[in-house]
């Protein structure tokens, strides 16, 4: 199966290449080479490449950084969604798009079906629900794939800031919020989940694709530098 990879230098988009290059035909679209907000470099990585299947990892994640800059985070999560989600319908390629769990308010502990309405808090969970519905308006053959606090090799992720803290201080107490609720999961996780999709072309519609285990982030800090060999360090 010939497969573009959006993002494909994040962290999750390295795991794809790696589980996926011995078995399927891979191209990455990236910054620089491919600027997905500019619908007519999406056009060109789609008509030199001819994908099949198109996963859509690309985003501005950074939860801060849309808070502070709204304008850019609905241009990156959105309206380069939808430049892709137009691509994949033009091209016949079908399209799994990697959503998150913040289009909910994350305020309650337990798992939530995928039929629960979006509630996002968080200019990042609006502006990708925003890219969820354009998605379900502009490429029928689709398969949205909501994520939770992902981790893996090489990062960056939450575990991995956890533990250089501790490193340049362990003598610190780390600061870590205690009334969010969510699923820690791993790139690997995700990846066999997308290929268990790629394997059933007749599934469409919207997934939930985590782990299992709902904690908070201080718990999640925890459990981390317990791993890591720092469980002295105060969370709190």
């Amino acid at each position: 199966m010939r497969i573009l990879i959006t993002g494909g230098k994040g962290m999750l988009g390295r795991t794809l290449v790696r589980r996926w290059r011995a078995t399927h035909t891979l191209a990455v679209a990236d910054l620089p080479e491919t600027d997905l907000t500019r619908p007519e470099q999406v056009a060109e990585a789609f008509d030199a490449f001819r994908p099949d299947a198109v996963v859509h990892c690309a985003a501005m994640t950074n939860v801060d950084a849309c808070e502070g800059d709204p304008a850019r985070a609905f241009l990156l999560n959105e309206t380069a969604t939808a430049h892709v989600a137009d691509a994949c319908a033009s091209h016949g390629a079908r399209l799994l798009a990697i959503s998150t769990d913040y289009v909910f308010s994350g305020d309650a502990p337990g798992d939530r079906p995928e039929a629960d309405p979006a509630a996002p808090k968080t200019v990042y969970g609006a502006s990708k629900h925003a890219g969820e519905e354009a998605v379900r308006a502009r490429c029928p053959n689709h398969i949205i794939a909501r994520i939770a606090w992902l981790y893996g090799a090489g990062g960056p992720s939450f575990p991995h800031t956890m533990v250089r803290l501790a490193q340049e201080d362990p003598t610190r107490t780390l600061r870590v919020v205690d009334d969010q609720f969510g699923n820690p999961t791993s790139a690997d996780a995700v990846a066999e989940g997308l290929t268990a999709f790629l394997a059933r072309p007749d599934l469409q519609g919207t997934f939930h694709l985590t782990c299992e285990g709902t904690v908070t982030w201080c718990a999640f800090a925890r459990e981390t530098l317990r791993l890591a060999g720092f469980p002295h360090v105060n969370v709190a």
